[in-house]
């Protein structure tokens, strides 16, 4: 494929850009597949807090990765390399390398200077931060004692954009490769520039790739000291601990893990007898520029985007068959989004707006990935013609606010051709993703 670099590859600039793979590390799931059907039917993996203590965190539910293994992803790692890498970036590697294999891009596929990679991470490595200030609070040497850290790796683990760096170097990436910080929207970010380096002639495919580890003393106590319905304090039964759209919802639980994107030009996705699962149509990004954990509330800041971003599309509101909400149970958040449905569709009854799901209670919150859990689920429900369910939604009292159409029977069989995917998040930040049907 290498006569494809330089300036004739330049040329190929514009034309479509497709989904052609899915990867995810997530708990309960780690293949394309599985990963469909938890968030097609709202099966929540949400279960009981057991890498930190509850007492120390002061909440007992998380969506965990366990019994991760990443030989069974990554055969060509040496164990020696494998032993010096974080949890994260192991998870991260293996989660791209499932988009590739999904894809069917392999190294025989594209030229590697054709193929780039992006990264979104919301606080990068803490899991080993918090691991190695734990070990300084037993006598250990620590960070800050010069001349008697000796750990070799810690300059590499302790970088935001290892996980990145290692999952090109060990699938020999040799495009743009970088990390965003964009906290729940920087997933939503990566797809955007990934589309921008694929539409302007600088790569042929793009994997993109978001992760978290949150589950670590320091984030839960930070994500308290917010207040009360932020984080669930759901205790009896974990998989009820996300309630979304409803009367009694108190906030999210964390999850953790990594989901991967392959976007591929379709020409070049074509000529190797590729498919796709969707259509990237656009994507649409503001900052609104006021209170950093604050969100407009009237609706009408989040729909000018969505119309904006669907008039980029060559699309209009009345053409959306279905919203893959942000969706995280806390109060303003849910009421923001139903509120966005009101100012985008003025002229239709409530019963009339298009369906609007959240996929929160299935995995959990993953911050800087789950904007890339949200785009994974609606292009899957997109190539599969079906609704994911909004879990925990059927049977509740539902916010007067928010009582409308969640999917909350269970997945939907449909004919959709266009879907939204939202995202918002701390720092006042707004992001949407349109993508169609391929």
């Amino acid at each position: 494929m290498a006569e494809l670099a330089g300036p004739a590859a330049r040329k190929d600039r514009g034309g479509s850009v497709l989904v052609t793979g899915i990867g995810v590390m997530l708990p309960g799931a780690t293949h394309v597949n599985e990963f469909w059907q938890d968030v097609r039917d709202g099966n929540s993996r949400i279960g009981r807090l057991t890498r930190v203590d509850p007492g120390i965190a002061g909440v007992g539910v998380a969506g965990e990765l366990r019994d991760f293994d990443h030989r069974k992803f990554l055969p060509e790692l040496n164990e020696k390399f494998a032993r010096r890498y974080t949890r994260d970036a192991l998870v991260t590697m293996s989660a791209v390398e499932e988009a590739r294999r999904d894809a069917g891009l392999g190294p025989d596929g594209i030229d590697p200077r054709r193929l780039s990679l992006i990264a979104s991470s919301s606080r990068g490595p803490l899991e080993w931060v918090s691991e190695a200030l734990a070990a300084g609070d037993d006598g250990a040497p620590q960070a800050g004692d010069a001349g008697h850290f000796d750990d070799s790796g810690a300059m590499l683990r302790g970088m935001p954009g290892a996980p990145a760096t290692l999952s090109a170097i060990y699938g020999d990436v040799r495009g743009f490769v970088t990390t965003l910080s964009s906290a729940c929207v920087g997933g939503h970010h990566a797809i955007g520039f990934a589309a921008d380096l694929i539409r302007a002639g600088t790569a042929d495919a793009v994997v993109v790739v978001g992760y978290e580890f949150p589950l670590t003393p320091l984030v839960f106590q930070s994500f308290r000291s917010m207040g009360n319905r932020v984080l669930s304090t759901e205790s009896d039964d974990p998989r009820r601990a996300i309630r979304p759209y409803t009367r009694d919802r108190e906030g999210f639980a964390f999850g953790e893990g990594a989901v991967a994107l392959c976007l591929e030009r379709e020409s070049h996705a074509r000529a190797r007898g590729a498919g796709g699962y969707a259509r990237f149509l656009a994507h649409r990004a503001l900052n609104e520029a006021t209170h950093p954990f604050g969100m407009d509330m009237s609706g009408q800041v989040t729909a000018t985007a969505v119309a904006e971003a669907l008039t980029e599309a060559g699309r209009t509101p009345r053409d959306v068959d279905w919203f893959c909400a942000h969706g995280t149970a806390t109060p303003k958040n849910d009421v923001a989004e139903s509120r966005m449905l009101g100012a985008l569709y003025e002229d239709r009854p409530r019963s009339a707006w298009p369906p609007l799901s959240s996929i929160k209670p299935v995995y959990g919150h993953l911050l800087g990935g789950a904007a890339l859990v949200n785009a994974a689920a609606t292009a899957l429900a997109l190539h599969h013609q079906c609704l994911c369910s909004t879990a925990n939604y059927a049977g509740a009292v539902p916010d007067p606010e928010c009582d409308h159409d969640h999917v909350a029977e269970g997945p939907r069989p449909t004919r959709a051709d266009l879907a939204v995917s939202l995202a918002f998040a701390i720092g006042s930040q707004t992001s949407v993703l349109a993508l169609g049907a391929a």
